[in-house]
């Protein structure tokens, strides 16, 4: 087995993917991205509302 046909196949198994292939369609990448940074603002407010000195 050569190089070259093992890539080959490693690539055709890549490209069919099957029914797990984890390219979700729902979800979005922006969305996804813009949760998590409004998660994390929310978090540094919070955080630094504690971190008063007092």
């Amino acid at each position: 087995m050569s190089f070259h046909s093992t890539a080959a196949q490693l690539a055709t198994l890549a490209s069919e993917g099957g029914e797990h292939s984890g390219n979700h369609e729902s979800l979005s990448p922006l969305l996804t991205g813009g949760g998590a940074f409004v998660a994390l603002l929310l978090l540094l407010w919070i955080t630094t509302r504690f971190n008063r000195d007092r």
